[in-house]
Formats: structure tokens, C-alpha cells, sequence
């Protein structure tokens, strides 16, 4: 007979989602802090302890206006990072 366990969900550190998305080479979506009118999207090619991240073809999204600026490759400093997603999933 199966027994009636718990399931027991692992607890995914920021970091580790981070790297999972510099590892698949997925194009993510960056929300900015008190920016609300303007996304970041782009390829994750590097990260340090501080949440900095290198992003590759990297574009401004405004939203308002529905038109994307490439900008290339960038550095983002962590503290601008509100929130970070899939741009696939959206």
C-alpha cells in the first residue's frame, strides 16, 4: 500500500533561478524599480552576488507607447531589479 506522506516542496533560492535562466538562455523580462512605463528584456550572459546582471540583446519595452529600442549589451545594476520573469511565458 502507498502511504499517505507529505509532499515536501524545495525552497528555489533567487540565485539559483537566476543561473537556471543564464544557463537555458532564456530571454527574461525586467521589471524596474519606480519605472513603470519601461520594461527590459534580453538574454542573461552574467551575475554577481549583488543581483548585477550582463544582459545580452538586451531592448527597452516601453509599455505605453507598444514600441521596443534595442540597446544591446548591458549592465544593470541590481537595485534597479523589481522583478524578474520569463518574457516566453507573458
Amino acid at each position: 500500500m502507498a502511504s499517505k506522506g507529505k509532499v515536501q516542496k524545495v525552497m528555489v533560492q533567487p540565485i539559483n533561478l537566476i543561473f537556471r535562466y543564464l544557463q537555458n538562455r532564456a530571454r527574461i523580462q525586467i521589471w524596474l524599480y519606480e519605472q513603470t512605463k519601461m520594461r527590459i528584456e534580453g538574454h542573461i550572459i552574467g551575475f554577481d552576488e549583488y543581483m548585477n546582471l550582463v544582459l545580452d540583446e538586451a531592448e527597452e519595452v516601453h509599455l505605453k507607447t507598444k514600441t521596443r529600442k534595442p540597446i544591446g549589451r548591458i549592465l544593470l545594476k541590481g537595485d534597479n531589479i523589481t522583478l524578474i520573469q520569463n518574457a516566453t511565458n507573458i
